[in-house]
């Protein structure tokens, strides 16, 4: 048995199956690979077994016209020679997200990509029902970015069993876990049994169909490659078994076109794991992505030297209580790359100051990240008598930032040029310009965030002869009045309440 995609369309997926051997341990007894070649790449990818004597390469294009491609394996896999042609991709699809301006993103054919993201650790690994509530609610809000996690979260309000695992095997009885036990069953726990040789198919190809139903909605998914909240010894594999992993995941997911790697939420926690161990699984992930990916790695306490070469853009925790997103232009400055504070705590109410700040908080860090070149991360812990929290498990929605973000998007998306850059703090407000100095000189564009400040009016002045288009934001209800055209020195009128915005741009520039 074989067959493959005849006609893909460009940053899609390409895709070889055949049968070849079930005897012994497929997963680590054989091998398959693919070899592409069209007029402009040359890509070499790994192919993985899917169980049932299936074996997969899968390959994502980035040309369009006539590819040839050469298939060879081990065992009972026979070689083959073929051709597919890649067609114009679809309206929506801008390819895989790259790193843009130094400091911002775009797609691969240009299309700016601003972030604005959540975290749902395991969606993907709830009941059906949850998941397509998570997917609406993801559409409703307008994400265009998602963490999540390839293993199951052992955690406070995450108890229960994930709907599979990643491995053949058992886990542990979790019948004696409760609220106030559970941090003793972490790591190496007594009772779970499983075969880190062999993968559980089923699972990985479940969060397969999560990530192409998320790339539907255009939404990167961030995948969480390891963490340390575990219960069944996911996070204390061998180096060889590790190894092991890390190929069998870049080999399912590289070449879907909306993958960001994360090597780890929380790397300092999982402490049997060294920086060698890191580099260790940086070197694979940019060995066997052939598509080069976005990658970073997430801190609870200590960053990770995010000046490696191998990283693309920063993925920050908090450092502070207080202080988050108002660090983004010194993070920029120290690490040359863009910075996503993936984690400055959670719009909620749990008894934990990293899940519980309001929602105003949680839109004010996010402007102030924009306004200061960066971008943020959302999330929300709201506990209920259902215990099912965004935060992890998805669902509902409860929160009131999420509907203030996609106003913000809208905002970033009239931005000239890619991204914006830090310009001070003149008065009491936060000045963001564009990135490109010649595109700011160009458009005199603008904008101050008064962030918890609340003037009831603002002066200006830049020169005597050019005319200012100029608009009031109100960030949180979500309204732009229009303030007219101004030049010379002139006054602008604010309601005296916080989150309110200005922005400014020559009346008659065209980008």
């Amino acid at each position: 048995m074989m067959e493959y995609t005849k006609q893909v369309k460009k940053w899609d997926v390409f895709e070889y199956v055949c049968h070849g051997s079930e005897d012994g341990n497929p997963f680590v007894d054989y091998w398959i690979k693919g070899h592409f070649v069209h007029a402009k790449e040359a890509v070499e990818t790994d192919g993985f077994y899917d169980g049932n004597g299936t074996y997969r390469v899968r390959f994502m294009p980035s040309f369009e016209g006539v590819y040839s491609f050469f298939i060879e394996g081990s065992g009972s896999i026979q070689s083959y020679k073929g051709e597919f042609f890649v067609v114009p991709p679809e309206k929506g699809n801008h390819g895989p997200v790259r790193v843009a301006n130094t400091y911002h993103f775009a797609y691969e054919d240009g299309t700016p990509y601003y972030s604005i993201g959540t975290t749902c650790y395991v969606w993907e690994l709830q009941t059906d029902e949850l998941i397509e509530k998570t997917l609406n609610n993801l559409k409703n809000a307008h994400f265009n970015k998602i963490r999540f996690c390839i293993w199951p979260k052992h955690y406070d309000f995450n108890l229960g069993e994930p709907r599979s695992y990643p491995y053949e095997g058992k886990p542990m009885n979790s019948q004696v876990l409760n609220e106030d036990n559970f941090r003793r069953y972490t790591g190496k726990t007594e009772g779970n049994n499983w075969d880190f040789t062999r993968f559980c198919p089923e699972h990985f190809r479940h969060i397969e169909n999560c990530i192409l139903k998320l790339q539907k909605l255009g939404i990167e998914a961030d995948l969480i490659v390891m963490h340390p909240y575990d219960r069944w010894g996911f996070s204390s594999m061998t180096k060889e078994q590790d190894d092991l992993y890390w190929k069998y995941v870049v080999s399912r997911f590289s070449a879907y076109r909306n993958i960001w790697w994360s090597l780890a939420n929380e790397y300092d926690l999982l402490t049997e794991k060294t920086q060698e161990d890191w580099e260790r699984y940086a070197q694979i992930i940019c060995e066997k992505d052939p598509y080069n990916h976005l990658r970073s790695i997430h801190n609870c306490r200590p960053f990770y030297d995010y000046r490696r070469p191998w990283i693309t853009h920063c993925s920050i925790q908090r450092q502070d209580l207080y202080k988050t997103a108002e660090m983004v232009q010194e993070w920029k400055e120290r690490f040359k790359k863009p910075v996503i504070v993936d984690e400055m705590a959670y719009e909620g109410n749990l008894p934990n100051g990293w899940g519980n700040i309001t929602g105003q908080e949680m839109v004010k860090r996010f402007w102030e990240a924009f306004v200061r070149g960066g971008y943020a991360g959302h999330g929300e812990t709201y506990l209920t008598e259902e215990r099912i929290l965004w935060w992890s498990h998805g669902g509902e929605l409860r929160g009131e930032s999420w509907k203030r973000l996609d106003f913000l998007y809208k905002i970033m998306l009239q931005t000239p040029g890619i991204g914006l850059r830090f310009a001070g703090t003149e008065r009491d407000d936060v000045h963001g310009v564009p990135e490109d100095f010649m595109l700011e000189a160009k458009s005199g564009y603008q904008i101050y965030y008064y962030s918890f400040m609340q003037p009831c009016y603002e002066k200006f002045y830049f020169d005597d002869d050019t005319e200012y288009k100029v608009e009031v934001i109100d960030t949180w209800n979500m309204t732009i009045r229009d303030a007219g055209i101004q030049k010379g020195h002139f006054k602008i009128s604010l309601p005296g309440t916080p989150y309110m915005a200005i922005r400014i741009q020559k009346a008659h520039w065209k980008e």
